[in-house]
């Protein structure tokens, strides 16, 4: 198979799809919770459930249910977990019970809790080499298209009524198909024997270029949820004094940013180790946050937002290449659902601590915070993380 071709594998296309479902239901239904909360007559902490319940079961079931796949197989995962998600989506359109609609979005979440492991970990399960790392940068490079599109999909469609955009689950249902009939190549042989398969999984996770990685995805996803998406709204108001609408387009520029670097990431692996490019990354966030607070104008502050989601876009791809790298075929699915685990903790932990230091130090600290943790990750990547000169002498495993 041909890099040059790379993109429109079948399987490759089939994993695409898969992404797309993983990032709708928070992305879509997000811009909707106003009119939710308005439609419901429910104040706007319990609107903002309809997220925490989403994303929660995903903390504990991720790695299960990547044991699970190494265990039965990926498909026989992935088919039933798409299913779940499907018909909970859709069955919340259909309500008008707001603790109803929580349990249907909660067991919602616990079918999507596998889709961001387990389409890494096909993706180390059919591509080796530098068409791994070409296939983790596209795959990151249409996760971004989605989370860049679905807000602007869910409030259009939810012009027809609030609960429409639960609807769009059922795209989920053709997906299924498309797993079943479609993605085809041989999947690992499973280990029997489930003692010694946890085990194993858990001596080889310890290890200290795993444990690393998963430091590294931690960092990247406190700095992407507790400063960009958590922290710039505000600091954007309150420097700018721009409304809801300017600053969505003004955060926008990340999602941009991301696809242009995970798309080139391919380009950039085969000048530059992935060591150096996850040390690039977690520099390039720190001179970020600097150039966000000199910004005079909320047109030019585009420019650090941008490059922000370049940082992210050569960086997450690239962890998660490596994490496929280094573990066994027939653990893949294991170590890619911790990464997930990691992932989600991230997401709440960024947001929680930046929240913490605006409230009783100011901005300023918030962005000096960012920056302290940033250099700090960049030292630790340099002593900790295993240098491979180069993704194209990666050989498959």
């Amino acid at each position: 198979m041909k890099t040059d071709n790379l993109f429109f594998n079948k399987n490759l296309q089939i994993v695409f799809s898969v992404t797309l479902i993983a990032v709708m239901e928070v992305a879509i239904i997000t811009p909707v919770l106003p009119k939710i909360a308005e439609a419901l007559s429910i104040t706007a902490d319990k609107a903002n459930l309809l997220i925490v319940v989403f994303t929660m079961p995903g903390i504990i079931l991720s790695p299960l249910l990547g044991i699970a796949a190494d265990r039965f197989g990926r498909k026989n995962v992935l088919v039933p977990t798409l299913l779940l998600f499907g018909i909970c989506g859709t069955l919340s359109g259909f309500t008008r019970d707001f603790t109803l609609i929580l349990i249907l979005r909660f067991f919602q979440g616990a079918g999507a809790a596998s889709f961001g492991a387990l389409n890494q970990t096909i993706i180390g399960d059919i591509f080796s080499g530098k068409e791994r790392v070409d296939a983790m940068g596209y795959n990151s490079s249409v996760l971004n298209i989605g989370t860049m599109m679905y807000p602007s999909i869910g409030g259009a469609v939810a012009l027809l009524g609030w609960h429409y955009p639960f609807f769009l689950s059922t795209l989920a249902f053709p997906v299924v198909l498309l797993v079943i009939f479609g993605l085809k190549y041989d999947e690992p042989v499973k280990n029997e024997n489930l003692g010694s398969y946890l085990k194993e999984s858990f001596k080889l996770m310890i290890k200290k270029e795993i444990l690393a990685l998963y430091i590294g995805t931690l960092a990247a996803f406190i700095l992407l949820y507790g400063i960009l998406l958590s922290f710039f709204p505000f600091y954007l108001q309150e420097k700018f004094n721009a409304n809801t609408m300017i600053i969505g387009m003004t955060m926008s520029a990340a999602s941009i940013g991301a696809i242009i670097g995970s798309f080139n990431l391919g380009r950039l692996s085969s000048k530059f180790s992935p060591k150096k490019l996850l040390i690039a990354a977690f520099l390039i966030y720190p001179i970020t946050l600097s150039l966000a607070y000199f910004m005079p104008t909320i047109v030019l502050f585009i420019i650090p937002i941008l490059i922000y989601g370049f940082a992210n876009g050569i960086l997450m791809p690239n962890v998660q290449t490596q994490i496929s790298i280094f573990a066994p075929a027939e653990y893949r699915g294991a170590f890619m659902s911790i990464n997930s685990s990691v992932l989600r903790l991230g997401q709440t932990v960024g947001p929680l601590f930046s929240g913490i230091i605006l409230a009783r130090c100011g901005s300023i600290y918030v962005l000096i915070a960012g920056i302290i943790f940033a250099l700090a990750i960049a030292l630790f990547t340099a002593y900790n993380v295993r240098d491979i000169e180069n993704f194209n002498d990666i050989k498959s495993r």
